[in-house]
């Protein structure tokens, strides 16, 4: 799969799954139900799921159901609907055990300078879409997208806006940074629910603003970003990480249509 994949309609593209690989069960069901309202209005798909979720706050926050099951998951995910998959990577020495499953490898925020990370990623010859870091401006991004360029990424490089911090426990998305990535010369993802999140919050769980991803993915469509992130779940309220900030997947179809209408009107 290349960039070109992704971007060869006048429609965003969309990343959404769960938040982290809880069961196989649960991913084949979200990814057929998505990737059916995706296909009806020719939108490309593609599976996100984290296979460990390595930044938690609390210690005995879940993270995964073992990094060898998950990665099986997303590669019978990859398999059974013919779709792409990404996931998160958060060492240099992941990034080739996790190319040999995935078509794209996620840079996490708070990783997206560590030139080790961001050379290894590119030296698989996947995609790799780097989170921009809640402490960057969207100016800064242009290093960690010139670090994998260098190392034979040219043409596989996408950025992610996902919110700035605000004070200690808000992030705040500043659009203009989406069209100013855009120069850099690579595609912009938009990652509408982590923008939602309400960190460090003293229970030791991350909170959230569910209500706002309508109004936070519209603007975004509405700006021109390329492609759309979004972590849905059957039943965010029992979801093992990020439940507090993920879309309920009842509710992604009225959500894509709204959203098609306004990218069809901007064009």
């Amino acid at each position: 799969m290349t960039i070109r994949d992704l971007t060869s309609t006048e429609n965003f593209f969309l990343l959404a799954g769960p938040c982290v690989i809880e069961g196989e069960d649960m991913a084949m069901r979200i990814a057929e139900r998505v990737m059916a309202l995706t296909s009806e209005r020719n939108i490309p798909y593609v599976f996100k799921g984290s296979y460990r979720k390595a930044n938690r706050s609390r210690l005995d926050s879940f993270t995964g159901i073992g990094d060898e099951n998950a990665l099986r998951v997303l590669r019978r995910v990859r398999e059974t609907f013919n779709i792409p998959v990404v996931t998160d990577i958060h060492s240099a020495e992941e990034a080739e055990m996790a190319a040999e499953y995935v078509d794209i490898l996620q840079i996490p925020a708070f990783l997206c300078r560590q030139t080790d990370l961001l050379a290894a990623a590119a030296k698989t010859g996947r995609i790799v879409n780097i989170k921009k870091g809640q402490f960057l401006s969207p100016e800064a991004m242009k290093f960690a997208a010139e670090k994998v360029v260098s190392e034979g990424g040219a043409g596989n490089v996408m950025l992610t806006e996902r919110g700035t911090t605000f004070g200690y426990q808000d992030l705040l998305v500043d659009y203009r940074g989406i069209p100013e990535m855009q120069t850099f010369g690579h595609p912009v993802v938009l990652d509408v629910t982590h923008s939602l999140q309400q960190p460090n919050q003293t229970s030791g769980v991350t909170g959230g603003m569910p209500a706002l991803i309508e109004t936070v993915a519209k603007a975004g469509v509405a700006v021109g970003v390329d492609g759309l992130f979004m972590e849905t779940h059957e039943d965010p309220s029992v979801a093992k990480s990020d439940g507090a900030n993920m879309l309920k997947l009842d509710l992604l179809e009225c959500l894509l249509e709204k959203l098609v209408r306004i990218r069809q009107a901007i064009k």
